[in-house]
């Protein structure tokens, strides 16, 4: 399997596809890389060289004990980048893997990226308080975790519909989807599920947004019941200069996997790609 070797020891899968400007696929909790087949496909394509790696502890990585923190991954992701020799980079990033595209360019700079994609992304913070009043409770983030703990298997299974928002009227949501929804979470150490929440819920970004000096389109959908739009994407978009917000109606946590969303999704990223 192709693997990348971090300067931890870690090793990091990925797909490899196509050729051309390289576009890299950066996935969010608890799913892999396989979450973005979709556009994988759709981004080699259309002829340019599509990455997406599964974070470790997740899918076919190392299934680690440790290093379940933004910095960890963000340095991850950069020898993953030098491990390939990418440049002229555009990265693309869902929910928690927001977070480790703005702390990459934080702590590593924009050199080998062209530009930025946030989708549905956790930045610039989740957690609520008193600056950030539409975030999520504490006591949401407390329940995941309990929920993990005491049966992971079935937390999946019920976590799938809010993630998919499968009650909404018209949801083109399949029983596909859910089921693999809860492959890919059953693929994550329970480690790594029960840390990663930690992680997400409090790392605030504000900073690394600050930084982005690169083209960012942000998309996010008004029924998203994970990642509220409020919270994240409309103060991202105010966070990054120049950033353009795309707010899609209706649209799940799940986009890029959901029929209709994910056809306009890859619309919009093909688009933004040629620009």
């Amino acid at each position: 399997m192709p693997v990348c070797t971090t300067r931890d020891g870690v090793e990091i899968f990925y797909k490899d596809w196509g050729r051309g400007r390289p576009v890299v696929f950066i996935h969010g909790w608890p799913l892999n890389g396989d979450a973005w087949q979709d556009q994988l496909k759709a981004v080699a394509d259309a002829g340019y060289r599509a990455i997406a790696h599964d974070r470790r502890g997740h899918g076919r990585s190392t299934p680690v004990w440790d290093g379940y923190d933004f910095d960890t991954f963000a340095d991850d992701l950069a020898d993953l980048l030098d491990h390939l020799d990418l440049r002229d980079v555009t990265l693309v990033a869902h929910s928690m893997g927001g977070g480790e595209l703005a702390r990459y360019i934080g702590r590593h700079g924009t050199g080998r990226v062209r530009s930025a994609v946030l989708l549905s992304a956790i930045t610039p913070v989740m957690l609520q308080g008193p600056d950030n009043p539409e975030g999520v409770p504490q006591s949401v983030f407390d329940d995941i975790k309990a929920g993990i703990l005491k049966e992971r298997s079935q937390f999946w299974k019920d976590t799938a519909e809010g993630f998919f928002s499968a009650d909404r009227p018209g949801s083109k949501v399949t029983q596909g989807n859910k089921d693999a929804f809860w492959y890919m979470a059953m693929q994550e150490t329970i480690q790594g599920g029960v840390a990663c929440v930690d992680a997400f819920a409090a790392t605030p970004f504000h900073e690394d947004l600050k930084k982005f000096d690169v083209p960012t389109l942000i998309v996010h959908g008004d029924d998203d019941r994970v990642v509220p739009v409020d919270a994240t994407a409309r103060k991202a978009a105010q966070l990054i200069s120049g950033a353009e917000l795309k707010v899609y109606e209706g649209g799940s946590h799940g986009i890029a996997m959901v029929d209709g969303d994910k056809q306009r999704f890859d619309r919009d990223l093909l688009e933004f790609l040629g620009r």
